[in-house]
Parts: C-alpha cells; sequence; structure tokens
C-alpha cells in the first residue's frame, strides 16, 4: 500500500453499535459462517463490552467504505482481549490488518493494558501468520475455546507508561 493510499484511510474510534462498524460485524459473521459452519462467536459479547474506557474499537474507512477494523475488551486491570479484527476481502493484502492491529495495540497501552490476549482458529491460518509475524507470541489458552484443538491463542507484552 503506498503511503498515499494509507494517508486517504480514516481512522474512526467508533462504539460497535455505530453504523459504520455494521459492514465489519457482517462481515465477520459471513467469514465466521464460512469456515466454520454454524457458529455462535458473534453474538458470544455485549457490544458495549468495547466502548470506552475498559474497551475500545476502530475502524479505517477510504471514500466513505468500512474496510478493516478491530478492537479490545477487558478481561482483568492489565490484560485485554483482541476481537473482532476484519479486513473487507477486496481490500486484503495492503497492509490494513497491520495498520488496525497496530493502532488496537498503542490504544490498549494508552488505556494502562499490558498484556493482549487473542483467540483465532486454525481455519484462519492467515490471521495466524499476521499475529506470529508482529510479535505475538503463543499464549496461555482461556475463554470459550481452550478446550478446542482447532484453537490458537497468543498474546503479547505492551509497553509500560514512559517514565
Amino acid at each position: 500500500m503506498s503511503a498515499r493510499h494509507a494517508a486517504a484511510m480514516e481512522v474512526r474510534r467508533v462504539p460497535m453499535t455505530d453504523p459504520v462498524a455494521e459492514p465489519l460485524l457482517r462481515g465477520l459473521t459471513e467469514e465466521y459462517l464460512t469456515r466454520y459452519g454454524g457458529n455462535t462467536e458473534m453474538s458470544a459479547y455485549d457490544l458495549a463490552d468495547f466502548d470506552p474506557p475498559e474497551g475500545g474499537f476502530l475502524v479505517l474507512i477510504e471514500a466513505g467504505r468500512t474496510v478493516a477494523g478491530g478492537g479490545f475488551r477487558r478481561l482483568d486491570d492489565s490484560t485485554a482481549e483482541l476481537k473482532r479484527m476484519w479486513t473487507d476481502p477486496a481490500y486484503r493484502r495492503r497492509g490494513l490488518a497491520r495498520r488496525v492491529l497496530s493502532l488496537v495495540e498503542a490504544e490498549a497501552a494508552a488505556r494502562g493494558y499490558r498484556r493482549l490476549l487473542l483467540e483465532t482458529g486454525r481455519a484462519q491460518p492467515e490471521a495466524v501468520a499476521l499475529y506470529a509475524a508482529t510479535g505475538w507470541v503463543p499464549g496461555e489458552r482461556y475463554g470459550r475455546h481452550r478446550d478446542s484443538p482447532n484453537a490458537v491463542f497468543f498474546e503479547k507484552r505492551l509497553p509500560g507508561p514512559s517514565s
């Protein structure tokens, strides 16, 4: 992705109930159905879990179109969970997922979290590769899918406040 193209992307921090989040949520639902069949992932968490101050959610918008996004929700005082990472299929392979990931990590760190956890699935090899390539390391098994052999867990330590 060129620097000019990247600059044209607008970053918006929004609640998941904002209409600009709807294409992302719809796209993720379709993606999960295609890759995993019937599942309850998209209804497993309250959308308000991603609202500040304990959570955060952002989208990238180009020419009025939501093209990527992701967020985090609180697990405990120092740990948040990365969730709802998605890029519109027409915009993949342009570095947008890396950009969203970096923005979400920075936002979580700014909110005082020192560690992020995530779970993805073996049916999402692109996600597994992204996290492995961006400093995430194998993490503790937690949450709803902790006993699933198809779940892959990562964690990342976040920088502390500047001294």
